[in-house]
């Protein structure tokens, strides 16, 4: 039969669906048949043949023929499952099936009467099929087809290559079949990597659509503060009643992490061959994330049988959680596991990095996003892994890719989500000395980035992007200056010499964050004062000999210090500055940064364009939620400093939230006028004003001036080379204050940043899958749509 034929034949089908006012009973095969059995159609077929309008139709007019079709469907995958789909004809009514419910699932979701139908046990669908005394034991339609799709994506000659020689095998090798031989890829745990074979690959993304499909019922629900909602499609997929969970989950790491998109390594392949292992890449990469959404700050960890575990797991650890992929993902030990796991994501991150040295040489992959959640994944369930990351300066090949898509993206109102989870993955590192140390190593790879020119390490590379994006990007940034200034503080202590680019640049946004009107007109701006100053002290007291370049720009900017040593607190000069405030329109001067030519082949960030979809996003929780601070000792170990505990350091200069504790204080001293508007007071200026930490800079300066505008005086000097030289050998040994306790704020999950993940990865998923739109003008809670 043609395919213009098969069409005519589907769409007549769901005509006679929607018009039928009568229920069709489940018995009669003739009509049900025709939505599966003679038909060919693509999965882009059957969304141009069944209408939305239609399927909203046949639920609120008869609804028993919407819940037999997906009963039917249902019963067919099972089928194909139990049969081992051995004919051409079994095989295509699977992918119809599949196809069918994958257009019809969010329909069921998106209303909340229907929400529990597939959670509901059909009467007579018990294990054994047909008898009546089935019923007890008779599971609900959800289960029955999660555990179809899992058998079906290991089903020999349909979805992997057939280890059998003969073809007349009995159906009954389908319940003996030991999938952990079946894995896709090698890489964890498999050593075996199969031909690459084309129909396979399309089956397996086929039925990895449906699955990802059932998971979305999480973006039909509004999202939950308390996000202790667990999936249920995702909880039962995960359980110890999925046989196939451990080498699933190790086929969709595998496929991911091996996944080399340059054509096997020659330059232009992919414009010969067109490329059918993306979009399985893509597929498992979002299957993959969605089935590790799991609230790690919330979870209790109930016993888990560990006999299915291979050796690629460590069995020495505690039961895991129930979720067996995360299970898994934390209990991955061996060092060639992490490398192949960590090399695969960096050559993947690095892909469109490759696309600025030579243009169209590579294909450049599209799923960034979806790689840097799980990135983040697998430092947070993995904290072996996350040491191993940070272990060699292979933490750079993270790091590069990571400030390049936050440069990129800084203009870009569609990508504030990018922009976060970047950040989130760089606080996630600064968090360990390990990472601060790595930034030391020379920063030679030039990636055409729209940044200034300058010589030096992957710190001032972060320093300068840093600079770029709260100057420069766009104002719905303003949220992540804290935690970028906070990766900045963790950071300082181990950064040996920043070059006099980055320096400059450290001042300017000093400059910047200690006009009086910007102190003045948010309750919490003044935090970013306090953050870089945290910063200067750290590199002066512990980095002092190799950052001339910094101890150089601070003597230039000394002014900006004495201001905040004599910030005025009466109220006509509080009222005079924000009155300053009303007329000047831009956040932050981009004045007195000397930008210097942006590097050669970049292009300028760009502002998304008009009409760009994006999702919206739950906001994030502050910095004194997303991290916990923890005090570095003499031999190196980090003690936690608990809330109990937020005493002043050592110089009696406070930390930087310790303002930020006197919150409620704070809401006393500054007054709230009927509006709701924020107003500061005298009181509170003091407030914070006294704390801040300025006596180390100022010691400094009244050490080193003298002597600079000496050596100026008697060699008549302007030339910064000598002044630097002086510097470079001066020493402060015995001058300083006594050197403070070295402090890193670690993030610490909370239930929050749970939230804002569940809300990013979904919104990326429903953005990204646009062929079929899957969910495309359906009623989703967990955020909203909205047009740039």
């Amino acid at each position: 039969m043609g395919s213009a034929d098969s069409k005519l034949n589907f769409r007549k089908a769901v005509i006679q669906l929607t018009t039928k006012t009568q229920p069709v009973e489940a018995t009669d095969d003739a009509f049900w048949d025709q939505f599966w059995a003679d038909t060919a159609t693509s999965v882009q077929d059957v969304f141009a043949l069944v209408p939305a309008a239609e399927i909203r139709a046949v639920r609120e007019e008869s609804p028993s023929n919407l819940a037999t079709l997906c009963y039917k469907a249902v019963e067919k995958l099972v089928q194909g499952a139990e049969s081992g789909c051995h004919s051409e004809k079994e095989k295509q009514i699977v992918l119809n099936c599949s196809r069918l419910l994958t257009r019809v699932l969010p329909y069921i979701f998106e209303d909340p009467d229907w929400r529990g139908f597939f959670w509901s046990t059909v009467p007579g669908a018990g294990r054994g099929g047909q008898g009546e005394d089935d019923d007890e034991n008779a599971r609900p339609l959800a289960e029955s087809l999660l555990l179809a799709i899992a058998d079906l994506l290991f089903c020999p000659d349909f979805t992997v290559q057939s280890h059998r020689r003969s073809t007349v095998d009995s159906a009954e090798d389908v319940h003996s079949l030991d999938s952990c031989e079946y894995i896709w890829e090698a890489g964890v745990g498999f050593a075996h990597s199969p031909q690459p074979n084309y129909i396979h690959d399309v089956n397996r993304m086929e039925l990895l659509k449906l699955l990802l499909t059932c998971f979305s019922e999480a973006m039909y629900l509004p999202p939950a503060p308390d996000s202790g909602s667990t999936n249920p499609w995702v909880q039962f997929f995960c359980s110890t009643e999925n046989r196939h969970a451990l080498p699933l989950f190790t086929s969709l790491l595998n496929t991911v992490c091996a996944y080399d998109p340059v054509g096997y390594g020659i330059p232009y392949n992919h414009l010969l061959f067109s490329d059918y292992r993306e979009p399985l890449v893509e597929e498992a990469a979002q299957v993959l994330i969605v089935t590790l959404d799991h609230d790690s700050a919330t979870s209790a960890s109930p016993t888990v049988d560990g006999t299915t575990t291979g050796t690629a797991m460590d069995d020495t650890d505690p039961p895991g959680p129930e979720n067996l992929f995360v299970n898994y993902l934390s209990r991955i030990h061996r060092e060639e596991d992490f490398q192949f796991i960590l090399k695969g994501i960096a050559r993947l991150l690095s892909n469109p990095l490759l696309q600025t040295y030579l243009p169209n040489s590579t294909k450049k992959i599209q799923f960034h996003q979806e790689l840097l959640v799980l990135f983040w994944k697998l430092c947070d369930f993995n904290k072996k892994f996350l040491f191993f990351v940070l272990k060699s300066s292979d933490v750079l090949d993270i790091l590069v890719p990571t400030l390049y898509f936050l440069n990129d993206a800084r203009a870009d109102q569609s990508r504030v989500g990018l922009m976060h989870i970047g950040v989130f993955i760089l606080l996630l590192l600064s968090g360990e000395r390990n990472f601060g140390v790595r930034l030391n190593k020379p920063y030679s790879v030039r990636v055409p980035m729209d940044i200034p020119v300058f010589t030096g390490t992957h710190a001032d590379l972060l320093i300068v992007v840093f600079h770029k994006i709260i100057t420069s990007g766009h104002q719905r940034l303003q949220p992540l200056f804290d935690c970028l200034l906070t990766i900045v503080v963790n950071v300082s202590p181990y950064l040996k010499s920043l070059s006099m680019v980055a320096a400059n640049k450290l001042l300017h946004l000093l400059e910047a964050f200690s006009t009086t009107w910007f102190l003045f007109s948010a309750a919490q701006n003044h935090h970013l004062v306090f953050f870089l100053l945290e910063a200067f002290n750290n590199i002066i007291q512990y980095q002092f000999d190799g950052n001339s370049n910094l101890v150089y720009a601070i003597i230039r900017k000394r002014s900006v210090f004495h201001q905040l040593a004599n910030l005025p607190t009466d109220p006509p000069a509080i009222h005079k500055a924000l009155q300053r405030r009303r007329r000047t329109a831009e956040p932050l001067s981009r004045t007195g940064s000397q930008e210097g030519a942006s590097m050669e082949g970049s292009r300028p960030a760009a502002p998304a364009e008009p009409g760009t979809l994006k999702t919206s996003l739950v906001a994030t929780p502050g910095i004194d939620k997303l991290t916990e601070k923890s005090q570095v000792s003499e031999d190196g170990t980090l003690r936690s400093l608990e809330p109990t505990s937020q005493k002043s350091s050592a110089d009696g200069s406070p930390t930087a939230e310790e303002p930020g504790q006197a919150w409620r204080e704070q809401r006393r001293l500054s007054s709230v006028s009927a509006s709701g508007q924020w107003s500061p007071t005298s009181e509170w200026v003091l407030s914070w004003k006294s704390k801040l930490p300025l006596q180390t800079i100022m010691r400094l300066l009244q050490v080193l001036v003298p002597q600079v505008e000496k050596i100026c005086i008697d060699k008549g000097l302007t030339d910064e080379s000598e002044i630097l030289r002086f510097l470079q050998h001066g020493t402060l040994v015995g001058l300083l204050p006594v050197p403070h306790p070295i402090l890193i704020r670690k993030y610490q999950a909370n239930s929050g940043t749970a939230m804002w993940f569940r809300t990013y990865m979904w919104g990326v998923i429903y953005l990204r899958n646009v062929d079929p739109p899957v969910w495309y003008d359906t009623d989703v809670k967990l955020f909203e749509i909205q047009r740039v």
